[in-house]
């Protein structure tokens, strides 16, 4: 109906325009005539192509000559607005919407997820008494290079999964199973993704360059882990939370193991925690064609399972947090944190998809909430190391070494 309606459209401006354009040739020989006062031929002009004249004579001279016509005025440049607007709603559907669907930026829910333990580990990295303007100068380059790693994962699995992802209901439409991306198409993207990620990564101080670095082989391979281990989120885990170690080296040049160990076993295990949440979606289709998932490997455990990765997880961010200084507010947001995932877990239908997807994408609020309590645990110790005489931060520790 509405491209019906736009070539109707279409049709009557350039049927209007042809008359004006006719009428515009007459116009001359309308001036001549009532330049030169032959009143006959220029009424008769007149009354042919639907033109008035209007004219008034002195006996010194003539005034200028208004033309009228019956016709509306049409800017002609109307007409190049209806084709282009919809070449470029074709051109985002059919060339670019593939593509953001392949690294999965429609749904962001994977961004934060990834972004989380990176500012955890920021701000932790930033209680000795980091300048304000260096922690936020970090935590913005982390959320761009979240974005990309994200991206590329997604699109490393696709490639990989292409086969799989064509037998599960949930991923039969993704691009590249549909063939709205070629393979050629999405190992370009995937350049792309990665060559930008890079020039992120260097913008960071050599430490930490090379710590990124050795992150992917996991990037790479973590999508198979699915084909030889009854544990996949695991590995999943150890992948998506690499943040928690990097974003500690990128502010001070080098990690705290006290610190940063227990910070990246606690995102471990909430990622095993979300993850198997949402496997619970797929677990019929993964048994048919013989996936692996800590959904079937709990299987009718999973709430026991699960209860105890989470103890351990709340148990690894109390240790980080004490190693680190934090106050009472800390404790307080690891302890909401606790008793939320619990609830989750205990209210778990794992045979719903929806109410698993609703589940995995509440996570994003607990990231949010351990975020909180970093900060507002850490909030007096960095002020009181910001007032002492021998703050010995060294401000080049969180600046690149290659620019």
């Amino acid at each position: 109906m509405l491209k019906t309606s736009k070539i109707y459209q279409l049709k009557k401006l350039l049927y209007i325009t042809n008359v004006n354009l006719k009428i515009s040739k007459k116009v001359h020989l309308l001036m001549k005539y009532n330049a030169h006062g032959c009143t006959a031929c220029r009424n008769a002009c007149s009354r042919r192509y639907n033109v008035r004249v209007h004219s008034t004579q002195s006996d010194h001279h003539r005034q200028k000559v208004v033309i009228e016509t019956s016709q509306p005025k049409i800017v002609i440049d109307k007409l190049s607005e209806v084709l282009p607007d919809s070449q470029r709603k074709q051109i985002w559907k059919d060339k670019v919407l593939p593509y953001v669907r392949l690294a999965r930026w429609d749904r962001p829910i994977g961004v934060y997820l990834l972004y989380w333990p990176c500012t955890w580990s920021i701000a932790l990295a930033s209680i000795p008494g980091v300048p304000i303007q260096t922690t936020l100068q970090t935590a913005a380059l982390f959320l761009v290079g979240a974005g990309l790693m994200r991206g590329a994962g997604c699109t490393i699995n696709d490639m990989w999964d292409r086969d799989i992802d064509k037998q599960v209901a949930r991923t039969k439409d993704r691009p590249l199973v549909s063939g709205a991306v070629s393979q050629t198409g999405a190992m370009i993207f995937l350049a792309a993704q990665l060559s930008l990620a890079l020039g992120v990564l260097l913008q960071l101080n050599c430490y930490s360059v090379a710590l990124g670095a050795s992150s992917m082989l996991l990037v790479v391979t973590y999508p198979l882990a699915k084909r030889f281990t009854a544990y996949p989120q695991v590995f999943l885990g150890a992948t998506f939370n690499w943040g928690a170690l990097l974003g500690y080296s990128a502010v001070q040049g080098s990690l705290d193991a006290a610190v940063c160990l227990p910070l990246y076993a606690a995102a471990l295990g909430w990622t095993v925690h979300y993850d198997t949440i949402y496997a619970h979606q797929d677990k019929k289709d993964d048994a048919r064609i013989g996936i692996k998932s800590t959904a079937l490997t709990f299987g009718r455990h999973t709430r026991a399972a699960l209860g105890a990765v989470l103890a351990a997880s709340g148990v690894s961010f109390v240790a980080a947090g004490a190693a680190a200084g934090l106050g009472p507010l800390y404790h307080a947001a690891v302890l909401a944190y606790v008793a939320a995932a619990a609830r989750q877990i205990y209210t778990l239908k794992t045979d719903d998809a929806k109410d698993c997807a609703d589940k995995f994408k509440s996570n994003s609020s607990f990231g949010f909430l351990i975020l909180l309590g970093i900060l507002g645990g850490g909030c007096a110790p960095y002020v009181d190391n910001l007032k002492k005489d021998n703050n010995n931060y060294d401000v080049n520790a969180a600046k690149s070494c290659f620019f």
